[in-house]
């Protein structure tokens, strides 16, 4: 039985120059944010819990929870909106085809009846509102040219809807049935994000000319705007009402969050502005906020979350953090197994905690992606897409300085030797490239394309996977290898090598689908039969007592089995990572920690059958 223990979050999916829309519910105190597929609920109270809904065929943009909080529309890329149950495994209630392009944004009407979409319509109708049981339009929405980046539905009787887009306009529409009333022109840039206050009184724009306008809800007038004194330098992206419509929030381009209250005569001062704790980087701008109950929400384009208190402003935030795009490796540290490393290929290595979640990123200096990535006590060792293998030293929750050696060749997979790690053995695209240190010690050509490879702690044996599926055992003389065995089982090109922690055992994966478990001393196979995954292997781990091992999969599947028994009294997690597994580590006999394409990482507690 696997039982999961703990998620670690990924971040909002963000794009540089627009804005994304968070939104919560006040009831539950959760939000709401897409990345790649999934939609994720979070819990401002609770951080660590967390679910996913990863029903869509395509890139998640926007979802919100119907007034009552018992549903929730969510949109993508294809113009498609699904409205799912909030409860019992998100059953689904309704699909439809809303937009023929992408929605950026969508909102309920306060009686819970009625939807809005906006977005790219591809030539057809870039708004539209229906039905939210049975589709059917209540409306018709012309008046604009360009893609529309936001729409507000009024809270309160009679009901009104406003949008606004890349074409600078800001449309007020009249209904139900809605129909076209008039038009502002008031911005001279794209007009990001438009709200209503809760109590239905007013509504706001924010524009990327760095104005925020405010307009009376039922005539919509223009009665007031946002002073410029002390105000945005940079584009601002969205904008969040707090629940008493007394004050709002916005983000900006400029990497700073303004707090401003709304006067009785419908002008906006600044009360104050927060500052986000940052390197003050690009990823430091500031992209999505929400305030909510007593929380503040903003999140950077780096996809931090900072969560700030409502009535204390000068508290520093709490922040959350992780990946956005697949992580791809996962290390654990021998010293302290309760800390977890992982790595995606854009560059980003986060240190996590078990039992407390995100616990900082680890700043490399100048270095771009991750392919490969192993870990020891004091230092990292990777590579990216270009030919070099980077060494970086770890100091506490620091990376240190970092040394570059060039092999000349694309390496595809790397292994350290655990008792004497200054010593890496890389497999390249024409053999295996063996490094002390920064130092090239020997490139052998092995005449195979060598995919993967692993060398054991006490350095007296290597093994490399090729293309072909065979496996070459070699012996490490010195610097120079000799080939001892060649093993053929595997019908595919083998993917992944890993000895057992008491070194009796390895096991090899492939890209069709099996595994074998190996022995050491006979070279026979130990295990055979693991043959239960549809698509290729990734990744493989040992447990430390080398009683069970682990593979992860392109089908999104992890399978647990026990060494001792045969394969098929396996333990299977169906479903461990959208889109695939790609890391896999024990962190004890009990715990496997599982990472893939979703940017999730999630902790598995296994108990043998």
């Amino acid at each position: 039985m696997a039982q999961l223990a703990e998620t670690f979050a990924c971040v909002p999916s963000t794009e540089r120059g627009r804005g994304i829309l968070i939104s919560g519910d006040p009831k539950s105190n959760s939000i709401l944010y897409c990345n790649g597929r999934s939609v994720i609920i979070r819990y401002l109270d609770r951080p660590l819990e967390v679910q996913v809904y990863g029903e869509h065929g395509y890139p998640a943009t926007v979802a919100r929870y119907s007034p009552n909080g018992e549903w929730i529309a969510s949109a993508d890329v294809s113009g498609t909106v699904r409205i799912w149950g909030t409860r019992n495994e998100f059953v689904l209630k309704k699909e439809f085809r809303v937009l023929s392009g992408r929605i950026d944004d969508l909102q309920w009407s306060p009686d819970g009846e009625r939807i809005v979409a906006s977005g790219d319509g591809k030539g057809k109708s870039l708004v539209r509102a229906f039905m939210w049981d049975s589709g059917t339009n209540v409306g018709e929405f012309d008046g604009h040219s360009k893609r529309v980046l936001s729409c507000a539905f009024k809270p309160t009787r009679p009901f009104r809807i406003v949008t606004c887009g890349e074409d600078f306009l800001v449309n007020f529409y009249e209904g139900p049935p809605f129909k076209f009333k008039l038009s502002h022109r008031d911005h001279s840039n794209f007009v990001n994000c438009v709200r209503f206050s809760p109590d239905g009184t007013k509504f706001i724009t924010v524009s990327s000319d760095k104005k925020g306008i405010i307009f009376d809800a039922k005539t919509a007038d223009i009665i007031g705007e946002l002073s410029s004194e002390d105000g945005h330098k940079g584009s601002i992206y969205a904008i969040s009402w707090s629940p008493d419509s007394k004050q709002v929030l916005t983000v900006s381009a400029d990497k700073s969050a303004k707090v401003w209250e709304i006067s009785d005569d419908n002008n906006g001062k600044v009360l104050k502005t927060l500052t986000c704790p940052g390197s003050g980087g690009v990823d430091d701008m500031l992209v999505g906020c929400l305030w909510q109950n007593n929380h503040i929400v903003t999140v950077s384009l780096g996809g931090t979350i900072y969560l700030y208190s409502a009535t204390d402003l000068d508290k520093a935030p709490l922040e959350l953090s992780g990946h956005m795009k697949n992580v791809s490796s996962l290390a654990v540290l021998k010293s302290d197994t309760k800390f977890i490393l992982s790595s995606s290929y854009e560059g980003l290595i986060v240190k996590w905690v078990q039992g407390t979640g995100y616990y900082g990123k680890l700043e490399r200096k100048g270095i771009s992606q991750i392919k490969c990535f192993a870990a020891v006590e004091e230092e990292i060792v990777s590579s990216g897409f270009d030919n070099k293998v980077w060494r970086t030293s770890l100091q506490g929750d620091q990376c240190g300085d970092s040394d570059s050696v060039d092999i000349g060749n694309q390496p595809k997979d790397l292994s350290l030797a655990l008792l004497s790690p200054d010593l890496a053995l890389i497999a390249t695209e024409t053999g295996v490239t063996l490094l002390r240190g920064t130092k090239v010690v020997s490139a052998i050509d092995l005449g195979f394309t060598a995919t993967a490879c692993t060398i054991s702690p006490n350095v007296t044996e290597a093994i490399v996977g090729g293309q072909d599926g065979k496996l070459h055992v070699y012996s490490v003389t010195g610097d120079t290898l000799k080939e001892e065995a060649v093993l053929e089982k595997h019908r595919g090109a083998v993917t992944v090598i890993r000895y057992s922690p008491d070194v009796s055992m390895f096991a090899s994966g492939d890209a069709n689908r099996e595994a074998v478990v190996w022995d050491c001393a006979s070279r026979e196979v130990k295990v055979k039969n693991m043959l239960y995954h549809t698509a290729r292997i990734n990744c493989l781990a040992w447990s430390p007592n080398s009683s069970m091992v682990g593979t992860g999969s392109l089908d999104t599947c992890v399978i647990v089995y026990e060494v001792e028994k045969p394969a098929s009294s396996r333990t299977t997690i169906k479903g461990a990572h959208l889109g695939g597994v790609y890391g896999l580590v024990f962190t004890d006999d009990e715990t496997v920690v599982s990472s893939g394409e979703d940017a999730c990482i999630r902790l598995w507690k296994i108990t043998p059958q």
